[in-house]
C-alpha cells in the first residue's frame, strides 16, 4: 500500500494583528479592549503568561511544531490562512475586525514550508480589493499555492495541485460559507476578484463541485476540499453540514473534507472511510488572555497528520499531535491538555462513530 501523508491545520493567523484596525468598540465574539496595533494583543498575552522576548526570530511563532514536522515529513503542508498580507490601507468599513500581515513578515509561512494556503475565508478580503490582490501576489513569489480566492471566479476555484514524486498528485479546492462570516458581497464573480462562495448546501451546489473536481482530476489523484463554515463557537454540527459533506464524497469525487471556522477542534467523522474534519480548531491565533470562551480551549490545537491510501483515497491512519499557544508560540502539549482534548474529541465523536486513544502525548483516531 501506498501512503500519502497529508499535515492539516485549521486557521493560522500568523502576523495578522502586524497593523490591524477595529473600526468599533468591541470584537463581537469576544470580550476584549478596543485594539488599534497589535501590540495591545501582545500586552494581554504577556499579562497571561509572561514576557515576551523581542525582537523574536521568523520560526518563533511555530515553535516545538518544525521539529515535528522535520521528523514525521508530511507530503503536503495545508492550512486555513485567515488573514490578508498587504500594506493596503482600504479597510472594509463595514466589518468588526479587519486583520492584515505586513508583507515583510511572509518569512513567518516560509520557515514553515508551507505547501498551500486555502483563501475562502471571512477575512481575506479585510483590506479591500488591494489587499486581496497583494495577498495572492505575495503568496505566488514565496512559492506558496493558494486556493479559494482569486481575481476572477475561475481563478477563486481552481485547485492548488501539488505533484508528488512518483504518487501522483494532490487537489486542493477550497470553498467557504456564509455561515462563517463571509460577506456574500465578498464572492468572485466572472469578472470581479473574491472567494469561492458557497450559494448553500444543496444538491446543486454538489454537482457544481463534481463538474469543477472533474474538469482537472486525474488518474490517481488525492482531492481534498478545504471548507470554511459554521459559527466561531459551539460543538453542535448542523446536519446541513454533515449531509453536505457526505454528498460531497458519495457525488462530488471529495476525498477528504478539512473543515474550519471554529476557534477550538470539533468532531471527527469517518465516512465511506473518508476522513471529515468538521472544524481543525484555531492553530495559531491571537486570543491569549482575552477572557470569554476559556472553557472551549482555543489556546489548544491539533496538529493533523493524515495517512491515506494513494489509491483509495480512504483513511489509513491519523495521528493528532496536541499543541498550546503560549507567549503567541507553539509548545507541545502536557499530558494533562492531551487528556482533555482527547476526552472532548471522544464526547464529540461518538455520535459520528469516532473515538481517540491516547498513545504517550498524541492522539490517534480509531472509528467503527
Amino acid at each position: 500500500m501506498a501512503l500519502i501523508t497529508l499535515l492539516m491545520c485549521g486557521d493560522v493567523m500568523t502576523g495578522r494583528g502586524v497593523d490591524q484596525v477595529l473600526p468599533y468598540p468591541s470584537h463581537p465574539y469576544l470580550y476584549e479592549p478596543y485594539m488599534g496595533s497589535a501590540k495591545g494583543y501582545v500586552a494581554l498575552a504577556e499579562r497571561a503568561n509572561g514576557s515576551i522576548q523581542q525582537p523574536v526570530s521568523y520560526e518563533y511563532i511555530w515553535g516545538d511544531a518544525l521539529d515535528i514536522w522535520a521528523q514525521i515529513a508530511p507530503d503536503v503542508r495545508l492550512i486555513n490562512l485567515e488573514t490578508s498580507i498587504t500594506r493596503s490601507d482600504d479597510y472594509w468599513r463595514d466589518k468588526a475586525v479587519n486583520y492584515r500581515m505586513h508583507p515583510q513578515n511572509m518569512p513567518c509561512l516560509t520557515a514553515a514550508r508551507v505547501d498551500v494556503c486555502a483563501l475562502a475565508n471571512n477575512h481575506v478580503l479585510d483590506w479591500g480589493y488591494a489587499g486581496l490582490t497583494e495577498t495572492l501576489t505575495t503568496l505566488k513569489h514565496a512559492h506558496i499555492k493558494t486556493t479559494g480566492a482569486g481575481q476572477t471566479l475561475s481563478q477563486a476555484k481552481a485547485p492548488a495541485i501539488v505533484n508528488l514524486q512518483n504518487q501522483g498528485r494532490v487537489l486542493v479546492f477550497a470553498v467557504g460559507s456564509e455561515t462563517s462570516g463571509i460577506p456574500v458581497s465578498w464572492a468572485a464573480e466572472r469578472h470581479k476578484p473574491g472567494v469561492n462562495l458557497l450559494p448553500d448546501f444543496s444538491d446543486q451546489t454538489v454537482q457544481a463541485i463534481r463538474a469543477q473536481i472533474q474538469s482537472v482530476k486525474q488518474s490517481g489523484d488525492l482531492v481534498v476540499l478545504s471548507i470554511h463554515w459554521g459559527r466561531n463557537w459551539g460543538y453542535g454540527i448542523p446536519q446541513a453540514h454533515i449531509q453536505f459533506a457526505h454528498q460531497l464524497i458519495d457525488e462530488a469525487g471529495v476525498d477528504i473534507i478539512h473543515g474550519h471556522s471554529s476557534h477550538h477542534v470539533k468532531g471527527i467523522e469517518v465516512y465511506q472511510n473518508k476522513l471529515i474534519l468538521y472544524g481543525c480548531g484555531d492553530f495559531i491565533n491571537d486570543y491569549e488572555g482575552i477572557a470569554g470562551y476559556e472553557s472551549f480551549r482555543s489556546d489548544l490545537s491539533l496538529m493533523y497528520f493524515t495517512s491515506i491510501d494513494s489509491t483509495t483515497g480512504e483513511l489509513v491512519t491519523l495521528q493528532m499531535i496536541p499543541t498550546q499557544l503560549k507567549r503567541f508560540r507553539l509548545h507541545r502539549a502536557e499530558l494533562a491538555d492531551s487528556l482533555w482534548l482527547r476526552d472532548c474529541l471522544d464526547r464529540q465523536g461518538k455520535a459520528l462513530g469516532t473515538g481517540v486513544d491516547l498513545k504517550e502525548k498524541d492522539l490517534i483516531l480509531h472509528w467503527s
